[in-house]
């Protein structure tokens, strides 16, 4: 019999995952990247290209390396904790080459459309046209389509809710134009917006800007990447431990905890960042500089612009800032699948509602699949990954997805949950919990980890899972492409992670914690039950 063909659509750190997952499985994927290179994202270009996502040259993930890399390919211990993008897309490469994607690559080959073939019923396949980079169309059938082009690519760039930006005298952008500070020397700067992307540009022009000026909305809770004993944030707080404790106590207890703690640092109040909304409501900025360049004057915050002037700015609370050179607008991304036809995708609310944030719920045939568009405070690669293993096995019927009714009704649920626990948007109109939904698509494969099972059969690797990060390889410990490093992955993961300070591994010592396990036991009993 002919493979099962898969298309791949984006080369990005989703598509690696999906091409990778579909070798697993025995099929065939072809993966179409409209750039000339991998990486997505991550693949800097010193001039924004239409259409593609879009990065400035000094940024640096705010994701550890061990939070971030994929369940059975560590980094490398030389590689720093947080990276920047020229080190992350080295590592996309190792990965690739390691894993024999690149020969299902085709790169600069555009996807133009996507549709059922008129024997869809009977089939599930799909024809895909796309474009070279001379122009040439060609024809493709596949018997299932993975989209992995991102959600970063069309910026949103709100001109009607800035009355009077057309007299403006200076130069504005999106933050997908901006590349560096080197326009900024010596001008007065306001940048629209306090998402990561808005702290990063507010930080680096300060330091050659005049004057920063930073418009906000509502606010925002800032954390620190360099955590208690200089952690990386993510090594210290994302474990199961904490998970079990948030689903255990009340989410009112956890705001009050974390925004005490964060206020300890630095009065958010004081520093005109107090959001309207609570801690865990909305994703956070991750910035260590930006309360130093808010405490020495060089960034103001400020409130939503009121109006503008020619060079004048003025903001709601009344004041004004006079002889602006540069706005940048930070406002964040719209999303959008233009090669899918309309009626492929359910809507619920104001967001495409996928089911498991995965699958269209509407089709006949689930051989349509949408890896990597999610939201968590969490590294994409892990998610997109854990999302591409699931996607797999589902296009191999060896799981079988619920009927379409019952997806639907749970597309609507997780709406109105996600409206009642998070601050969305049309623009983020998805946010979900990094490790309960990576438990829960994990438990679709049947590769969750077992608490139970490991606190009976290996009690040295159960304190590591229950107290340590919820790293990837966790996920590789049983079932379903079980990789036989994985144990010693998780063993070595502090030792990567102190290696690149010190030259040299570190052991670390599990601090006796007898105490709080015999408190804890219960619970866990509770949890996989």
């Amino acid at each position: 019999s002919t493979k099962y063909r898969v298309a791949v659509i984006g080369a990005g750190p989703s598509g690696l995952a999906s091409m990778k997952a579909c070798l697993e499985e025995g099929m065939v994927p072809t993966c179409f990247e409209s750039s000339d290179d991998m990486g997505g994202l991550w693949k800097f270009k010193e001039v924004s290209e239409p259409n593609r996502a879009s990065i400035y040259r000094s940024l640096t993930i705010n994701t550890s390396k061990e939070m971030m890399c994929y369940s059975d390919f560590p980094i490398p211990a030389d590689y720093p904790n947080y990276m920047h993008h020229s080190k992350i897309l080295k590592y996309f490469r190792m990965y690739a080459e390691h894993f024999k994607l690149l020969q299902h690559i085709r790169f600069q080959t555009s996807v133009k459309s996507v549709k059922q073939r008129p024997d869809f019923t009977r089939t599930g396949q799909w024809e895909i046209v796309t474009e070279n980079r001379d122009g040439q169309e060609e024809k493709h059938v596949f018997d299932a389509v993975i989209c992995c082009s991102g959600h970063y690519t069309y910026p949103n760039l709100p001109l009607k809710d800035f009355p009077g930006i057309e007299t403006f005298e200076g130069k504005y952008l999106h933050s997908w134009d901006y590349k560096g500070p080197e326009d900024m020397y010596g001008k007065r700067v306001v940048v629209i917006g306090i998402g990561n992307s808005g702290g990063d540009i507010a930080v680096e022009s300060s330091r050659v800007a005049e004057q920063v000026y930073m418009s906000t909305r509502r606010g925002a809770w800032v954390i620190r990447q360099v955590s208690d004993n200089g952690l990386p944030v993510d090594m210290k707080y994302n474990t199961r431990f904490v998970h079990i404790l948030f689903q255990l106590l009340p989410i009112n207890f956890f705001n009050w905890f974390g925004e005490k703690k964060l206020n300890t640092m630095y009065d958010h109040t004081m520093y005109a960042l107090k959001p309207k909304h609570r801690l865990f409501s909305q994703i956070p900025v991750i910035n260590d500089d930006l309360p130093l360049k808010i405490l020495s004057g060089s960034v103001v915050i400020k409130p939503n612009v009121k109006e503008i002037r020619g060079s004048t700015v003025e903001f709601e609370d009344g004041s004004i800032v006079e002889k602006v050179d540069t706005i940048v607008f930070a406002t964040g991304y719209n999303y959008d699948f233009p090669y899918l036809p309309s009626n492929t995708m359910y809507k619920s609310g104001h967001r495409v509602g996928l089911y498991k944030h995965v699958f269209p719920p509407n089709l006949e045939h689930p051989t349509l699949a949408v890896v990597g568009f999610i939201h968590a405070l969490g590294a994409i690669m892990p998610q997109a990954e854990m999302q591409a293993r699931w996607v797999t096995r589902v296009f191999k019927r060896i799981k079988k997805l619920p009927s379409i009714q019952a997806m639907i009704k749970a597309v609507e649920n997780d709406t109105k949950d996600i409206e009642k626990h998070y601050i969305v948007s049309k623009l983020t109109p998805l946010q979900v919990d990094f490790v309960s939904y990576m438990d829960d698509i994990a438990g679709e494969i049947g590769v969750r980890p077992s608490l139970l099972w490991l606190f009976f059969t290996d009690y040295p690797l159960f304190k590591r899972v229950l107290w340590g990060p919820v790293s990837a390889y966790q996920y590789r410990l049983m079932g379903p492409g079980k990789w036989e490093g994985a144990r010693q992955a998780i063993f070595t993961q502090f030792d990567r992670m102190y290696h690149v300070n010190t030259n040299k591994p570190k052991t670390t010592s599990t601090a006796s914690r007898s105490l709080k396990s015999l408190i804890l036991y219960t619970s866990i009993w509770v949890v996989n039950c």
